[in-house]
């Protein structure tokens, strides 16, 4: 009786094959993009800025991850409140000449922001402060902006900022696309993000 041999399986074109494969899916894979936090850094050798004393928020994270408002120790999930109440204080005078903030609903404090494009706020960090208690800051300050910003988009425009900012960075806006983002900076231009890391000097 003979003896029956098994079929070989004709793998010269296998390398091939797993090459198409691996190219085909670095075609069609979506990678996403980490989206960094648009913040002012120091540049060195520059002199720092000089803005007017009550025109700057200053919030210090000490090494403990303990939060500091013009250096009193605040809760985190206080200074939401805080940066909003300074940022749409519209302290300035009305007087025809200087700037004035007529779409300001703050108390117009004289010792506050005098108006939202001059509201600056400086955070500072000991170098061995934790990264979430940083992380933890931007978030209660962008929570300030985001509450102003949707606020005069809806007295606007009638519809939220943030809702159709996101809806066209994801691609899922249905209006007129050109107008939307020219409104939308209409409105930034209201209460621009005024954060910084760099040293902000006080004016004497």
């Amino acid at each position: 009786m003979s003896k029956r041999t098994a079929p070989e399986v004709n793998a010269g074109s296998m390398a091939d094959i797993a090459f198409l494969l691996l190219i085909f899916f670095l075609v069609t894979t979506t990678i996403d993009k980490d989206k960094g936090i648009v913040r002012y850094l120091p540049i060195t050798d520059t002199v720092p800025i000089p803005v007017n004393e009550r025109n700057i928020l200053i919030i210090h994270i000490n090494i403990e991850g303990d939060f500091f408002v013009n250096e009193k120790i605040t809760p985190i999930g206080e200074i939401s409140k805080i940066a909003t109440d300074f940022i749409d204080n519209g302290g300035a005078i009305n007087d025809g000449k200087n700037p004035y903030c007529t779409y300001c609903k703050g108390k117009r404090s004289p010792t506050s922001s005098d108006t939202p494009q001059e509201a600056v706020i400086a955070i500072s960090a000991h170098r061995k402060s934790a990264y979430k208690d940083y992380i933890a800051l931007q978030n209660e300050l962008a929570k300030a902006y985001n509450k102003l910003r949707n606020r005069e988009s809806q007295r606007l425009f009638k519809y939220d900022y943030t809702m159709v900012k996101k809806e066209i960075q994801e691609g899922h806006f249905k209006g007129n696309l050109e107008k939307t983002k020219t409104q939308l900076k209409e409105v930034k231009n209201l209460y621009p993000l005024l954060i910084t890391d760099a040293e902000a000097k006080k004016q004497e």
